[in-house]
């Protein structure tokens, strides 16, 4: 299978998953407006919003990695100052997401 054609999928299968995400994290974000923070606390150490907020900032990272590439290809000329954008941009998709989620499970403790 072709490069290109393997960005494609994972951008349109990435893309789903995060569709009933965000449309979850967008209904418990517009709840937050009257609670006090001691309830969005709780609502962020619970075990399956965790699961789901994980999975949520996950398929982003990769999903917003995998759209960044795209404008890499189209718009920077050299080879190795692509390739240099490509790495550090996929080293940034992987670091955030896990210190993201390193933050996250810390407040449970």
């Amino acid at each position: 299978m072709i490069n290109a054609t393997k960005k494609w999928i994972f951008l349109k299968l990435s893309s789903l998953a995060l569709l009933p995400l965000m449309v979850w994290f967008l209904f418990n974000l517009v709840s937050f407006y009257d609670k006090s923070y001691e309830e969005i606390l709780l609502f962020f150490t619970s075990q399956p919003t965790k699961l789901l907020f994980s999975l949520l900032i996950i398929f982003a990272y990769f999903y917003s990695a995998l759209s960044i590439t795209e404008v890499f290809e189209d718009y920077i000329e050299g080879k190795k100052l692509k390739n240099v954008a490509n790495k550090s941009l996929f080293l940034f998709a992987i670091i955030m997401p896990i210190l993201t989620l390193l933050l996250l499970y810390k407040l449970s403790l």
